[in-house]
């Protein structure tokens, strides 16, 4: 089975730039979105389903044009959960699962620390998803949780960790949480099969940063360390450009 996450910084951007063409030749059996910035009704439904994914299941967040996740199947889940429950995640839209018999993938949209109050926002969602999930995890063992996490886990993960030592996505303390997170039972799928360097899945459209591979990884599939060992490849897919992130792979028995 083929799984994607794919933050597409808009779905509607995305369609213009090609995107529904690459999903059928890129042909996973699930992806997750993030950042979809639109409703089901601004969405061209019936093009996703002639891609080959008649069920498609999209959480936009109550602002207009804002944040937003997305699941897409070519199986039928057994079960769809919207959100978490928790209302300050729900409102923006950050938490799409779907249900399998013997595992779970998740889409997360995790918020970025922009500024001082969005970065104390930050830190309360990363907070209330830990706990989220380990209490999920009771329910779910099997969980594959796909998204932006807007967090470099560790110096290898961006392009200059010294000069965005203080930068938000690199913060000593959002790394601490993504680290211990880990430990709590999930395995870096993409880390599990490539440890060299330079593998990014976000460049600012600034500067030249993505013709000059100068990134950040801040895109994870994770994966619950009881399905550890069914995971057999996972890659980046840097050319794959319908958006300033890129899509991460996954494959599991």
């Amino acid at each position: 089975m083929r799984i994607i996450s794919y933050n597409v910084n808009g779905i509607r951007a995305a369609i213009a730039k090609g995107f529904l063409k690459w999903l059928e030749q890129a042909s996973p059996d699930i992806i997750c979105l993030q950042e979809i910035k639109a409703t089901p009704e601004q969405i061209p439904l019936d093009e996703f389903e002639k891609a080959g994914y008649p069920y498609n299941y999209w959480f936009p967040a109550q602002k207009k044009g804002y944040s937003g996740v997305a699941v897409l199947c070519k199986t039928k889940p057994n079960n769809v959960v919207f959100g978490t429950g928790i209302e300050h995640m729900d409102f923006e839209g950050r938490n799409l699962r779907v249900d399998y018999d013997d595992f779970s993938v998740m889409s997360l949209y995790l918020p970025s620390g922009t500024n001082i109050l969005r970065l104390d926002h930050k830190f309360m969602f990363m907070d209330d998803f830990q706990n989220y999930i380990t209490e999920l995890k009771k329910e779910i063992p099997n969980l594959l949780i796909c998204g932006d996490y807007n967090i470099c886990h560790e110096a290898i993960d961006i392009h200059d960790p010294v000069r965005n030592a203080k930068v938000s996505g690199f913060l000593p303390q959002e790394r601490s949480w993504l680290d211990l997170f880990m430990k709590n039972g999930f395995v870096d799928s993409f880390r599990h099969f490539n440890k060299d360097p330079h593998h990014y899945t976000w460049w600012s459209y600034r500067a030249g940063a993505r013709g000059n591979n100068k990134g950040w990884r801040i895109d994870y599939i994770l994966a619950s360390k009881t399905i550890e060992n069914r995971l057999t490849r996972s890659v980046i897919l840097p050319d794959a450009k319908h958006s300033d992130h890129c899509p991460v792979l996954v494959e599991i028995e």
